[in-house]
């Protein structure tokens, strides 16, 4: 990081610190929320532009792609311009681009305004991280990490709740227009909290633009490998061949460049810190876990048991709504509970839940889900208000910037991968379930021949009859494929626990903070 983060703050946070941790806080939470506020009314746009499935499927993807390429260039920008400068602007170019979005009059121009509000949002997620690491001192660091946690785990609970009321009662632009308020609130915010610096253009002869390129490459490439490989069969298509092939030659290149410069882009060498690479992990599991659960619940309502937007909106919200009263209280835990075991009682409670969830049959729907959402509202707080602090608890004050970066695309990615697994995996797996189950159904069956009977009776026909049995075996089969999903993410963050039980116990006196 730049000079702010060579200083360590050891005095009491002025209100002026505080409200500038807050500011960033609030805007890394609207960029969050807004990967997943579109989900929801992805229908209602497609319709509105006139573009299919497919093609909308570049309005979630466009944002991903661009924030992931953003997330490691902040901590250089914040050198450059400086944390307040770079704060304003990426504000206010997010504010900017949400209204664009809402202004979109087709799909080629909705995906560019998407995309620049993801690149724009992306600064934003690192710089409350790391506002957090050279604002507040280490008595104050898990107050501020408990914010940081409602970013990455309300938001995203949250997001396809709001999207689909504020479509169902306003129209999908609202999605949009819902980023004004707290957007000029953050701008003002930032513009108090944060002092005035010139920025350093000298860096400029001294950047490391080969980091650059091969990185930003690497991750957009890798991004949109995993988004679209599903959709268009993997290595059947030339085009995800192609852009897996660029992604690893690209990232490759850019570990090697890393590691054989005096002043890299990122610190790498920090992964070999025993707390922060065993941290790092966990964050891959915790963003499959994360990502993972917001992307199997509502698809399996909608797919099994027909739930609209709203409806599906209901259920995460039990995920959602216990969070905002629980996180507070994990600091108190922690002065009687050590970090790394509360946040290995988290992953443990996350993953009870996801394997809770994989016990699923066709009469499991929204209610029989409330209990399993509200065991992991008591997980998740646990995970983010501590990992963050059991990983940056002997990171040196000047690499604070590359560990935000690292720590924030681990999580992003661990999401990407584990979504591209999870849709490959249901639909494998539906397949082999739905052939393991049509080979019972033969002819002479007596169970068979009843439920045929029965079926013909109720519909009217033979063939009606055999038309919804095939349905009945389809729907068991996907059924079946969504209990192995929810097992995976299970076993992912069962993973994780056991590499957070695995670190060293924070230094003396760091229990609220993140310093050695």
């Amino acid at each position: 990081m730049a000079a702010d983060a060579l200083l360590r703050p050891v005095g009491e946070p002025s209100r002026r610190d505080w409200i500038a941790v807050m500011s960033a806080m609030l805007g890394a939470f609207m960029a969050v929320l807004d990967i997943q506020i579109t989900n929801s009314s992805l229908k209602d746009i497609q319709g509105a532009l006139s573009a299919t499935l497919e093609e909308g499927s570049w309005i979630s993807t466009s944002y991903l792609v661009a924030e992931i390429i953003m997330i490691p260039l902040t901590a250089w920008l914040v050198q450059l311009l400086s944390a307040r400068r770079l704060a304003v602007w990426v504000s206010i170019g997010f504010l900017l681009s949400s209204l664009l979005c809402s202004m979109a009059w087709n799909l080629e121009s909705m995906i560019l305004f998407r995309a620049l509000q993801g690149f724009t949002g992306g600064a934003l997620i690192p710089l409350a991280f790391t506002l957090t690491l050279i604002k507040l001192p280490e008595h104050h660091r898990a107050k501020g990490m408990a914010l940081f946690a409602i970013t990455a785990t309300f938001a995203p609970s949250i997001g396809p709740t709001l999207g689909g009321w504020l479509t169902e009662n306003w129209g999908w632009e609202y999605i949009f227009y819902i980023n004004v308020p707290p957007g000029l609130l953050m701008i003002a915010g930032l513009m108090y909290g944060l002092d005035k610096k010139p920025p350093h253009w000298e860096l400029l002869k001294s950047t490391d633009y080969a980091g650059i390129v091969t990185l930003g490459m690497g991750l957009g490439c890798l991004q949109v490998f995993l988004e679209e490989g599903h959709r268009k069969d993997w290595l059947e298509s030339s085009l995800i061949v192609g852009l897996g092939s660029v992604a690893v030659v690209s990232l490759i290149l850019f570990v090697i460049l890393q590691f054989s410069r005096d002043n890299p882009l990122i610190n790498l060498r920090i992964l070999r810190e025993r707390n922060f690479g065993l941290t790092s992990i966990s964050s891959l599991g915790m963003g499959l876990g994360l990502y993972g659960s917001i992307y199997l619940l509502p698809l399996y309502l909608a797919q099994i048991q027909g739930y609209n937007a709203l409806q599906i909106g209901e259920v995460i919200m039990w995920m959602g709504l216990p969070q905002l009263f629980l996180i507070p209280l994990v600091p108190k835990l922690m002065k009687v509970v050590p970090p790394k075991v509360l946040c290995a009682l988290g992953f443990a409670l996350f993953g009870a839940s996801s394997f809770f969830s994989g016990q699923l049959n066709p009469d499991f729907a929204g209610e029989q889900f409330n209990h399993i959402q509200i065991i992991r509202a008591l997980g998740q707080p646990m995970i983010m208000v501590t990992i963050s602090l059991i990983a940056t608890a002997y990171i040196q004050p000047q690499d604070a910037g590359s560990a935000s970066s690292l720590f924030n695309i681990l999580r992003n990615l661990g999401g990407a991968i584990g979504i591209a697994l999870l849709a490959t995996l249901l639909d494998s797996r539906a397949k082999e379930y739905f052939d393991y189950l049509r080979e019972a159904l033969v002819p002479g069956n007596p169970q068979v021949d009843e439920r045929l009977a029965l079926l013909a009776e109720q519909l009217g026909s033979q063939q009606a009859a055999l038309g919804k049995l095939s349905e009945i075996t389809h729907q068991q089969a996907l059924i079946m494929a969504y209990n192995d999903a929810f097992h995976f993410v299970g076993l992912a963050l069962a993973i994780s626990m056991i590499a957070v039980l695995l670190t060293r116990a924070l230094p003396a006196g760091a229990t609220g903070g993140a310093a050695h």
